[in-house]
């Protein structure tokens, strides 16, 4: 089987499961974009970096001519690829397979193998609680119904990706499952006791206190001040916890005032790459997520539990229903109370590690890997 995979650019997430597939099938990974250190700033993320892990070894790969004016991920018309038309002809493929449909590549793709009678899967995150305008809501409900079909499988990442498929119709039979996943086996190896010795007596933490984790962007949707207020209620009630913040954003000065003001002890450690989250999970005793609904799932609790830290994650993230019933705790949005609450119930009880490392491993790489080869099956 010769599959064609066409997504936005390289993603820390995206490459190991690539090699996983790799050693499945025959495939082929078209770029549309390679982004600079300066655009993973603009994206967030507070500083111009690069990756310190390999994302492109382990699996065939190409970058297709961006021919874009203004190119980039951060909006539709950024990635404009039109050669993957022939390289989509040229390469044989009995699939297309296509991580998104918000850049005018992956059209671009789509359009090409439909019309050369290839079959075209999709593999994406989103859910219906993701915050839109009534309007568009509206249109996509007289839309979504038609365009989907225009897949030949889906593959949904978790209950809620699967439940978007279902409220707009999309053939049941043609749903596959394709968990989200982080490379586990790589956090797990490097969120050993030492690491997790090292960080706290770097930030002179007793090995006895209770420590909460923050991971990810400081940005509003995230609402990482939401934790500050949850931590100086949990203070307030006899557990005296710290902070970790592992991550860095527009929000960082109001959250180093808003900890000050309420005697919160915070560590920023700021941009944490991807050798160094494994500590800061193994550091934490829980890790807390509370954003809203624009977090379509959130890895960073594929990784907090593969280094055996439990999470705490609000209603409206996308990976609630399928990973902190069992590794964690839920609490409404916005409800800094109960966010403080289910802090409080998983760092005085907290899951046992066997269940944790379970539905860890029920999001592995293989497990990602075997619906996708299941769905090729299927189509070829």
């Amino acid at each position: 089987m010769r599959l064609a995979i066409l997504t936005s650019h390289p993603i820390q997430y995206y490459g190991p499961l690539f090699r996983e597939i790799a050693n499945r099938m025959d495939i082929t990974v078209f770029f549309a974009q390679r982004a600079t250190a300066e655009q993973q700033a603009a994206a967030g993320f507070g500083i111009a970096f690069n990756w310190d892990v390999d994302l492109l070894h382990g699996y065939p790969h190409k970058f297709l001519r961006n021919v874009a004016c203004d190119p980039g991920v951060h909006h539709f018309t950024g990635c404009d690829t039109p050669e993957i038309a022939e390289k989509l002809a040229a390469g044989r493929f009995d699939a297309l397979l296509v991580t998104g449909w918000n850049l005018k590549s992956y059209w671009q793709g789509i359009y090409a193998a439909k019309s050369r009678g290839i079959p075209v899967m999709v593999r994406g995150d989103s859910q219906l609680d993701t915050p839109r305008a009534f309007a568009k809501r509206l249109v996509k409900d007289a839309t979504f119904p038609f365009f989907l079909r225009l897949f030949d499988a889906a593959l949904y990442v978790g209950q809620r990706n699967r439940a978007y498929y279902e409220h707009y119709g999309y053939p049941a039979e043609r749903l596959l499952h394709s968990p989200h996943c982080v490379d586990t086996k790589r956090f797990a190896a490097g969120a050993t006791p030492e690491a997790r010795a090292a960080l706290r007596g770097r930030l002179e933490i007793a090995s006895d206190e209770k420590v909460l984790l923050f991971a990810g962007k400081l940005v509003a949707f995230k609402r990482p001040l939401d934790v500050i207020e949850a931590a100086a209620i949990v203070r307030s009630r006899g557990l005296p916890v710290q902070m970790i913040v592992a991550g860095s954003g527009p929000l960082e000065h109001e959250l180093r005032s808003r900890a000050s003001a309420m005697n919160v002890p915070v560590h920023i450690l700021g941009f944490q790459n991807q050798t160094q989250m494994p500590a800061a999970y193994a550091a934490a005793d829980v890790l807390a997520l509370p954003s809203s609904g624009h977090e379509t799932w959130g890895l960073v609790c594929n990784e907090a539990l593969a280094c055996g830290t439990p999470i705490v994650v609000s209603d409206a993230v996308g990976c609630a229903p399928d990973l902190a019933t069992s590794g964690g705790r839920i609490f409404p949005l916005a409800d800094v109370s109960a966010l403080a609450e289910a802090m409080s119930a998983v760092l005085r009880s907290p899951p046992l590690l066997e269940a944790v490392l379970e539905i860890s491993d029920r999001h592995s790489l293989s497990a990602a890997a075997r619906g996708i080869t299941a769905a090729m099956k299927t189509l070829v």
